[in-house]
């Protein structure tokens, strides 16, 4: 069986991971011939290597999305040429569903919900419900699922709250190098935030690094608390010793 798979890139731990258990399930010992793309967060080289799918007559075809809007030109060619696809992680909008035969992912509004509500449980335990709170919000790719949606969480959130305010949201774009300089530069104009608000835990890496330089404490006993996403393994031992609050 042969399936051409379209990656977002390498952006991130948890995308590594991915493309790791996707290459290890379609193996050849499992009875597939994988043909893989890295598309390197850019949305035209997703069409390329779709369209080049199609040339090649896979069985399938399954794409991780970087963005959700435009894929209605390249999935109808895709339909037209009898290949089901399957989008996976992000998902799509499209005028016609059946473009594409299912969607495997994460229920990323959920999660940002119960990052608030848990944000919720934590200020009432310090006796802060009525005190305002600053949040410096670390945004994801634009137009990405996950992006959108705990970024919908967080703005339905502190729309409903009295106390919350959102002082910046900085475009991280996932990676920690972008993030750490995007933080580093925050932190000069002097402005206070209480959390964090990250939309990775990659952009959290890199905030922490520019809070540690800049002699700020984080977590659970730290002036800053930090919500990150996605429980990479390296993340993991940052939620567990109180460094970053959320995973």
């Amino acid at each position: 069986i042969r399936v051409g798979f379209s990656q977002v890139g390498s952006e991130s731990d948890w995308r590594l991971a991915n493309t790791k258990s996707m290459t290890n399930a379609l193996s050849e010992e499992n009875g597939f011939e994988l043909l893989f793309d890295n598309a390197r967060q850019k949305q035209e080289n997703q069409f390329l290597a779709i369209r080049n799918f199609i040339q090649q007559e896979v069985d399938y075809i399954v794409i991780a999305p970087i963005s959700e809007y435009g894929w209605d030109s390249v999935l109808t060619e895709a339909r037209d040429a009898g290949i089901p696809v399957i989008i996976m992680d992000r998902q799509i909008q499209v005028e016609d569903d059946s473009l594409y035969t299912c969607w495997i992912g994460s229920d990323f509004y959920n999660e940002g919900k119960i990052a608030v509500n848990w944000l919720d449980d934590q200020l009432a335990l310090q006796k802060r419900t009525d005190e305002d709170i600053n949040i410096l919000h670390i945004q994801g790719t634009d137009g990405a699922t996950a992006q959108l949606m705990r970024t919908k969480a967080l703005e339905d959130a502190v729309a409903e709250r009295e106390h919350w305010n959102i002082v910046a949201q900085l475009k991280g774009e996932y990676t920690e190098a972008k993030t750490y300089e995007l933080v580093s530069e925050y932190l000069k104009t002097g402005e206070s935030f209480d959390v964090i608000y990250s939309e990775n835990d990659n952009m959290t890496f890199g905030a922490l690094r520019a809070l540690n330089e800049a002699g700020i404490t984080h977590g659970r006993y730290g002036e800053v608390t930090v919500i990150t996403f996605d429980a990479v393994r390296a993340g993991l031992p940052y939620c567990l010793s109180g460094k970053s609050e959320l995973c």
